[in-house]
């Protein structure tokens, strides 16, 4: 249990540049906070005291605004930045070393019973106020845009934008596998200007040939 706690605290460290010191982490960290509460419900939950289980859940996401469910899996050194509207469903997957912002969705879109919320694999990051919804796969080291709305699996090192989300580049992160998560989710390609871009060099090219 103190192993994961410091594991939990350093993660904090390594994420976050304003952290100065563990007392401050200890007690100012909601995220840090939700993911302690979640493990205690998830440890009922898993001996079959599901309404105790629920009732602890509840009691987290009013101190701390993060609603994790009792029943999703979630692995080492997550991290939630501040954290305010984050939702996870009950069947969820989480592995190591994923980081969450604020607003960010892990929704199911189905009344079927079993697994219907996402699978994060690890260092995936997850900007604020995107949507990963369904039984769907975020591929290891990948990141999603803010306000992204995903839908569909993702492949391994996968840059994701757009509503409905879309692969828009690669990263060579699982090269580094010892590295922590790439947290420069600012660095994303703008699709439309992309494509508008390659929509006017293509009239110049008719244009031209109209010409001669």
């Amino acid at each position: 249990m103190f192993k994961r706690i410091r594991e939990d605290v350093q993660s904090v460290f390594d994420r976050d540049p304003a952290a100065r010191n563990a007392l401050e982490i200890l007690i100012n960290y909601a995220g840090l906070h939700a993911v302690w509460g979640y493990r205690i419900a998830n440890w009922f939950w898993r001996h079959h005291f599901f309404v105790i289980a629920r009732m602890i859940s509840q009691l987290t996401r009013f101190f701390t605004g993060i609603e994790i469910h009792p029943g999703a899996k979630i692995g080492r050194r997550f991290f939630i930045d501040h954290g305010m509207g984050v939702v996870i469903g009950e069947t969820a997957e989480i592995k190591d070393d994923v980081t969450l912002y604020h607003g960010v969705t892990l929704g199911g879109v189905s009344l079927e019973k079993g697994k219907r919320h996402p699978t994060i694999e690890e260092r995936v990051v997850i900007g604020a106020g995107a949507k990963v919804l369904g039984n769907i796969t975020i591929g290891r080291c990948s990141r999603i845009g803010a306000n992204a709305v995903v839908v569909n699996d993702v492949p391994c090192d996968s840059v994701v934008v757009g509503i409905p989300g879309h692969v828009t580049g690669k990263d060579s992160q699982s090269e580094r596998s010892e590295l922590l998560p790439d947290l420069n989710h600012n660095k994303l390609p703008d699709v439309v200007e992309d494509q508008l871009a390659e929509l006017m060099e293509r009239l110049e090219k008719l244009e031209q040939m109209v010409k001669v």
